[in-house]
């Protein structure tokens, strides 16, 4: 029942944060200035109550959010998810599928700010700094990568455009990779700037769709074209080879980094199989 406790009062804290966020968004939908105040809003009210819910139901300093250190690991985290994206995109214009036409709007980007900065913290609150951090405790990071990366992955099911492969997709690059950005630094302002960075490179500097969402309008005004199976067709360049190639070894990077420091939690047994396993050697 605690566990119970620690995993949906946080969780449904911070999702109600986000809703209410979502509808002030909507309702100043078209000014970008406010929809970034907004955001802006949203993400750091999300950061106060998951502190403030997670001190009570776990009697603990939620360090995974402290204030120390937290400027530069998000700008960190920022640098390193807008070149990830900047890569994917790159590597599909290469291949003559992404096209920029002129400037798009600064307005937009600037909306954009705000609504990736509100997504980007709810979500990592949410998927890390709740499901994962606490399913890796008793299961090990591994199990927990793997349930959290395909309840994220599912969780984008709900968008407009959105696809059983892009899905699976999000599953295999963000949720891997964002899980074992927090592995290796433990703490989640890491994985929000990366998460935030990555989805403004998409839609307020590249205007490609994020997630299925449908149409952006960024910084650049440009078109995608090309077989879907390689830029991810409506769902968004998430959905592509490349996207999820340049994510696996960001993971892979992450990973090593958590093995090297040990990070890396592993899987608890239960006090029935290690009693079996002393009596057996």
């Amino acid at each position: 029942m605690r566990l119970l406790g620690q995993l949906v009062l946080p969780f449904a804290a911070v999702a109600a944060v986000a809703f209410v966020g979502s509808m002030g968004a909507a309702a100043v939908e078209g000014n970008g200035l406010f929809t970034m105040v907004i955001g802006v809003a949203t993400a750091v009210l999300a950061v106060v109550v998951y502190r403030w819910v997670v001190r009570r139901t776990e009697r603990r300093t939620p360090e995974e959010v402290a204030g120390k250190g937290a400027v530069p690991a998000f700008g960190r985290g920022l640098v390193v998810g807008v070149a990830l994206f900047s890569a994917v995109i790159g590597n599909i214009a290469f291949n003559g599928a992404y096209h920029v036409d002129g400037l798009g709007s600064p307005e937009g980007a600037i909306g954009f700010i705000g609504f990736m900065a509100a997504a980007a913290a709810t979500e990592e609150l949410m998927f890390r700094g709740v499901l994962f951090r606490l399913i890796e405790q008793r299961l090990g990071t591994w199990i927990a990568m793997v349930l959290t990366g395909a309840l994220f992955g599912a969780f984008h099911l709900t968008n407009p455009h959105a696809s059983l492969w892009g899905a699976i997709a999000i599953m295999i690059e963000a949720g891997g990779m964002l899980a074992a950005a927090y592995a290796a630094t433990r703490n989640l302002w890491l994985p929000i700037g990366l998460h935030f960075g990555w989805n403004f490179a998409e839609a307020g500097i590249f205007s490609t769709e994020v997630s299925g969402n449908g149409a952006t309008e960024g910084l650049l005004n440009s078109d995608i074209s090309g077989p879907a199976f390689y830029t991810g067709g409506s769902f968004g360049p998430e959905a592509s080879p490349p996207a999820i190639t340049f994510c696996v070894l960001a993971t892979i990077v992450f990973l090593w980094l958590a093995h090297r420091r040990g990070n890396l939690v592993p899987r608890r047994r239960s006090a029935r199989a290690a009693a079996t396993a002393t009596l057996s050697q």
